[in-house]
C-alpha cells in the first residue's frame, strides 16, 4: 500500500489506522535494552511489584511513540515522505502495559507548500494511541515532509 502525496491529504481529515498492535513484554524490555536504557520502570518486575503504584512495568515511552507513529506509516507516508522534520506537543496521559492492545488515529492538522522545494510540502499530524480500554495512552504533533505527485 502506498503512502499519500503532500496534494492528496486534506486539512481536518482523520484517519482511524485499521492495524493495530498487542505489546508484549518482549518488546518492551528489548527495545529499552537496545536503547541502553536501563530504567527499572520498564525492565525490572520485583522492583515494579514493590516500588512502583502500578505494580507492573511500564512500556517504555519511547516504544509506544515508535509504535505509534509506525502504524500510521501504511495509510499515510509510506513511499511519499522524504523525512520528518519534527515531532512536539508529545504526551503519555495514560500508563501502557504488557498485554495492552494499541490502535491509533491520526488527524491531519494542516498543510503548506515548502518554500525550498516545488516538489514537497510540509504536513502537520496529531497522532493518538489508544488501548482497548479507550483510555489514551500517548499523542503528538508530527511535521512531515511530503512529496508531492510527480509530474
Amino acid at each position: 500500500m502506498k503512502g499519500k502525496y503532500f496534494e492528496e491529504f486534506e486539512e481536518g481529515e482523520v484517519v482511524d489506522h485499521p492495524i493495530k498492535r498487542t505489546v508484549t513484554e518482549m518488546d518492551n524490555v528489548l527495545f529499552s535494552t537496545m536503547t541502553h536504557n536501563p530504567q527499572p520502570l520498564h525492565i525490572d518486575f520485583e522492583y515494579c511489584r514493590n516500588e512502583t503504584e502500578f505494580g507492573q512495568p511500564l512500556v517504555n515511552s519511547l516504544f509506544t511513540l515508535g509504535l505509534m507513529i509506525g502504524i500510521s506509516v501504511n495509510d499515510t507516508t509510506l513511499g511519499t515522505t522524504i523525512a520528518n522534520l519534527g515531532m512536539s506537543d508529545v504526551k503519555f496521559p495514560n500508563p501502557l502495559f504488557h498485554g495492552d492492545t494499541v490502535r491509533i488515529r491520526t488527524t491531519v492538522l494542516g498543510k503548506r507548500e515548502s518554500r525550498s522545494r516545488p516538489n514537497a510540502g510540509i504536513v502537520e499530524f496529531k497522532h493518538e494511541a489508544f488501548k482497548q480500554s479507550g483510555e489514551c495512552v500517548a499523542e503528538c504533533t508530527r511535521q512531515a515532509f511530503m512529496l508531492k505527485k510527480p509530474v
